[in-house]
């Protein structure tokens, strides 16, 4: 009686990219993830593995909050009181950069309650913790100066920021990246519009 042949496992094409296997020790074990998910499940998203000073984190988020509050409000003011040959065009842009501002407000808001904190409202103090001035400018060309001085502003206290969390959080760290971007887009547009004024 002869032997059934042997079925050999299938093999990859030879172009194929090997996916190294996970080195054991590098990950957590199944039982330990599940067990300590079951710890503190009070504090929500924040896990033992969490490796930043949650407070100074909440803190840092909060100055950034204010930030974008103060910039929100001087964008809308300036919204509102430009006037001149150029106004219809740069009010587009004081109102497109109001909306976003406060969408950068609401991320951090809720990663900072994510993180177990308050989001700092308070209007009394909004504009003592906020890193950019609240600057009206004189006339168009001026508002437009003040908004690029606030944006440059930003984008230096954001990339400290980055700096300073670092990979211990990486969530904060890529909200803060994504803030980073469209601010120095904000900076950018802003820097075109001075470069090419014209009139006084």
């Amino acid at each position: 009686m002869s032997k059934p042949a042997k079925k050999s496992a299938p093999q990859p094409p030879r172009n194929a990219t090997k996916v190294p296997a996970p080195k054991v020790g590098l990950l957590t074990d199944t039982a330990t993830l599940r067990a300590n998910a079951r710890k503190n499940i009070e504090d929500g998203a924040i896990t033992s593995t969490y490796g930043a000073d949650k407070e100074a984190v909440i803190r840092l988020l909060n100055d950034a909050l204010a930030t974008e509050y103060v910039c929100v409000l001087r964008y809308y003011r300036h919204y509102f009181m430009a006037s001149g040959m150029l106004a219809d065009a740069v009010k587009a842009e004081f109102l497109e950069h109001a909306q976003q501002e406060q969408a950068h407000a609401n991320l951090l808001a809720e990663r900072i309650v994510q993180l177990g904190g308050e989001p700092d409202l308070n209007p009394d103090t909004l504009t003592a913790r906020s890193h950019a001035e609240y600057k009206v400018g004189k006339d168009l060309r001026d508002m437009v100066k003040e908004d690029l001085i606030a944006e440059r502003i930003a984008i230096d206290s954001y990339r400290e920021m980055i700096n300073y969390i670092g990979d211990r959080d990486t969530t904060t760290k890529r909200i803060l990246e994504s803030i980073l971007a469209q601010e120095e887009e904000h900076a950018d547009e802003f820097s075109d519009l001075l470069d090419g004024w014209i009139g006084k």
